[in-house]
Parts: C-alpha cells; sequence; structure tokens
C-alpha cells in the first residue's frame, strides 16, 4: 500500500504544477515537448520512488527512422507508465474517448496528439481515429497501444481488438510487438495496491503489415511474437 500512495503522490505534487506551468506553455507556444518529457520524467520518477524498477530488452529492434505502431498486452495499471517512457522519440496512443474530458490531463493529451477511440463502434468514430492516426504516423509521430483493449485480469493474454490491425494495414506503419511482464504481479486488475518489482519490457523485431495477406494474418503474427516473450502460464491456448 506503501509502494502506491507513494507513486500517485509523487504524480500529484510533482504532476499538478507541471501540468499548470507547461500546459500554459505549450498553450502560448504550440510546442508540446517540454510537457511530453516532463511528463515521462515524473512517471519514470513515481515508479522509481514506489520500488518499481524496469528492465528493457531490444531498443535496439527499433527502427530509427520510421514512424511505429508499437502493440503490447496489457495485464496492469501500471503497464501504460512503464512502458511509454521508454520509448524513443515520441509516442501518441488510442485511448478511451472519455478520458480526454479530464480536465488538464485531456489537454495535454489532445495537444500530444493522443487519439480517442469511441468504443460504441460506430463507423464514422472509426474512420476519423483513423484519419488522425494516419495524420499523426505521417508526422514521424509512434503510435502505442494495447492490441487486447483491456487489462487481462489474470494475466494470460486476452484476444486482440482488430482495430489496430486495421490501422496497421490503412498506413503501411510497422508493428512492433511488445511484451510485458511482471506488472501483473506488482497491480493487479482490480486493485489499488502496488507491490514493489521488476517489471520487463521486452521489444520484439518489427512486423511489416504489407507482408502479410490479411489483417487476421497480421494479428496472428504479432499475437505470436508477443506471447514469445511471456511465461509459458501467460500464453494463450491459440498460440501453443
Amino acid at each position: 500500500m506503501i509502494a502506491g500512495l507513494t507513486i500517485l503522490f509523487t504524480f500529484l505534487v510533482l504532476g499538478i504544477p507541471t501540468g499548470i506551468v507547461l500546459c500554459s506553455w505549450t498553450f502560448l507556444t504550440g510546442n508540446v515537448m517540454p510537457l511530453y518529457h516532463a511528463t515521462s520524467w515524473i512517471a519514470r520518477a513515481g515508479l522509481w520512488l514506489g520500488g518499481v524498477r524496469v528492465e528493457v530488452v531490444g531498443l535496439e529492434r527499433i527502427p530509427k527512422d520510421r514512424a511505429c505502431i508499437f502493440m503490447a498486452n496489457h495485464v496492469s495499471n501500471l503497464d501504460p507508465p512503464v512502458l511509454l517512457p521508454m520509448l524513443p522519440g515520441r509516442t501518441s496512443a488510442l485511448l478511451k474517448k472519455s478520458l480526454m474530458k479530464i480536465p488538464l490531463l485531456g489537454y495535454g493529451m489532445r495537444k500530444a496528439r493522443f487519439i480517442p477511440v469511441d468504443r460504441s463502434g460506430s463507423t464514422v468514430g472509426a474512420i476519423e481515429s483513423t484519419k488522425m492516426a494516419r495524420a499523426v504516423l505521417a508526422d514521424g509521430i509512434h503510435i502505442t497501444v494495447f492490441v487486447e483493449g483491456t487489462r487481462s485480469s489474470d494475466g494470460r493474454m486476452l484476444p486482440f481488438k482488430k482495430g489496430p490491425f486495421f490501422l496497421a494495414t490503412e498506413t503501411g506503419a510497422p508493428c512492433i510487438p511488445v511484451s510485458i511482464t511482471g506488472t501483473e504481479r506488482m497491480m493487479r486488475k482490480g486493485s489499488s495496491k502496488v507491490h514493489p518489482g521488476t517489471a520487463r519490457v521486452e521489444f520484439h523485431e518489427p512486423i511489416e503489415s504489407n507482408e502479410y495477406g490479411s489483417r487476421d494474418e497480421l494479428m496472428m503474427a504479432v499475437r505470436r511474437s508477443i506471447a514469445s516473450g511471456l511465461p509459458e502460464w501467460m500464453r494463450p491456448d491459440d498460440v501453443g
């Protein structure tokens, strides 16, 4: 419990004044990078003070000259602050549309060009999200998505949502599978308690979307890659 309170306290004490100052700076200058870098630093600091360490493998596999779509499994609320600060350059993210309405945080996410997703399944919403994502990638900004769409309650990988693979095939951006382990023990779904420990983030070889005949084939290739970096008990039955 102490670890969780330490992380929350750090996020609030550092995040609120930083957000007020740098959101104002972003509004005046249009430059979101100071806010982006400060937010990443606060995330790393909060985790470190709370006893959460991060081991990263495979950063050298990420292309240096292309905007990519990072596709990760999702087992804990710790996954975003563990993963996003580790990514090179700048990343956008697919997230629930309702999160954009949170005061201050929503403004920061809009300026960082995070992409709201309408989970009602409307065609208009899907087209708009794809249009925004295409523009983000064209500007050299990565996109990160947790492809299960929700956290696994027991750590075992869930079925994937098809939207990210539609986006990959429409844009031609390379997919970077990411395996996250360890956070499922530190903060379980439905619990606010955080237990100190080490999270492991593994970046796999890029998968080119145009090398597959269908979105389902691309999805299975990404699924196998993510599963290869998970312990056997977290792997789904469909990948062995």
